[in-house]
């Protein structure tokens, strides 16, 4: 009974304490209706609005801002899409492409007033996205004659800001899930970004990654073949207006790919290096991919992670993987019968998805009631 006692006394204490301040779903669909079975550059580019590649369903939003209280999306897009390659990366857009995003980013944003983390789901690579995420060209790689330059995607950076300069609940993310390169590079065009963005008098909230698709257990560890930690140069990105914060992602999963339905990682012991590096750092970080199974097991991992983001102020938000409007029946992480998180739809068994799974029971009971509604997205 005093055991009981002291628990709920600590959970209590962390949820008075909580920093939390994003809290919501990742909404996939942007990225989608160009992966083929064998590296084919091109594939599936421009593609199709509504049939090959889609960003959200409103009334999806609508149920998770209205019913669900939350006030965070994480909305993915592909750069080729944005930057054809006829263009190159820089800052000249598909002016049809950006303005279907942007109805979506502005329908989350001005209509229901949620946050959207602008997502480029590019692996910090460029021109070729068809068997992602190793395909492509990693952006700032001089011995790459193919590869786009830091300098363009400083210019992509400076040119998406200058569209949303005025929507103060946006958020920037850098790129999703860096891998596989020189982690200095990260950093340079990390800073390269953050630099385009504030050039053109955006003040929001930025979230930049690091290497090792970005993962939360091995920040501080040496990733892909001899890819120096994260923890070594992430610390150095210089903003001038003191909103950046880590973009971190941190699946459950034996190899923290996502790709099982049962959880075998703990996140706060997995965690923990990353909250001592934030905490002498003076940095903040969002977790803005995670995911676990349709089962116990997971539930209480999922409910494990949450608590410990509740419970250290390193952390200001999180985001699980996904909701969209093209997954049906199909599982967007975690074993093929979890489904998706979209709600009213089945798993491939014709069974309830995550969205009434694990989502029920893990997520909805972590979400804040203080959540952020109003302001521009910043760290507090």
């Amino acid at each position: 009974m005093l055991s009981a006692l002291v628990s709920s006394l600590i959970l209590l204490a962390a949820s008075a304490g909580s920093k939390i301040i994003y809290a919501g779903v990742n909404e996939s669909g942007g990225e989608f209706g160009v992966f083929a079975s064998v590296d084919t550059p091109g594939f599936g580019l421009p593609g199709r609005f509504g049939v090959d590649y889609a960003f959200i369903n409103k009334s999806t939003v609508d149920i998770f801002v209205d019913q669900e209280k939350i006030n965070f999306f994480r909305v993915t897009f592909l750069m080729e899409r944005m930057c054809p390659l006829s263009f190159g990366l820089g800052a000249r857009f598909n002016e049809t492409y950006f303005s279907e995003y942007a109805d979506a980013v502005n329908y989350i944003t001005v209509t229901k007033g949620a946050y959207a983390l602008l997502d480029p789901h590019n692996y910090m690579r460029y021109n070729d996205p068809s068997m992602q995420p190793f395909t492509g060209s990693v952006i700032g790689n001089t011995s790459d004659p193919t590869a786009a330059t830091t300098a363009q995607f400083q210019a992509f950076w400076g040119e998406l800001a200058r569209r949303f300069v005025n929507n103060p609940k946006v958020v920037f993310g850098i790129n999703n899930e860096p891998h596989d390169m020189p982690t200095d590079l990260i950093l340079k065009n990390n800073q390269a970004a953050i630099n385009g963005i504030r050039h053109v008098g955006a003040r929001q909230l930025i979230l930049a990654p690091g290497n090792g698709f970005t993962g939360g257990h091995s920040w501080t560890q040496v990733t892909g073949a001899g890819d120096q930690p994260s923890s070594d140069f992430l610390n150095m990105m210089v903003d001038p207006l003191h909103n950046t914060a880590i973009d971190v992602h941190e699946y459950l999963d034996i190899d923290f790919s996502g790709s099982h339905d049962v959880c075998a990682q703990p996140g706060p012991s997995n965690l923990a290096a990353l909250t001592t590096w934030l905490r002498d750092n003076n940095l903040k970080a969002v977790i803005s991919e995670f995911g676990g199974g349709n089962n116990q097991n997971c539930f209480q991992f999922i409910d494990d992670m949450l608590t410990y983001l509740a419970a250290n102020d390193e952390y200001i938000g999180w985001a699980i993987w996904a909701a969209g409007p093209l997954w049906g029946t199909n599982s967007p992480c975690c074993g093929p019968d979890t489904g998706s998180l979209e709600p009213g739809v089945l798993n491939d068994m014709g069974q309830p998805n995550a969205f009434t799974t694990v989502w029920a029971q893990a997520v909805r009971p972590n979400i804040p009631k203080n959540l952020k509604r109003t302001g521009v997205s910043s760290l507090s």
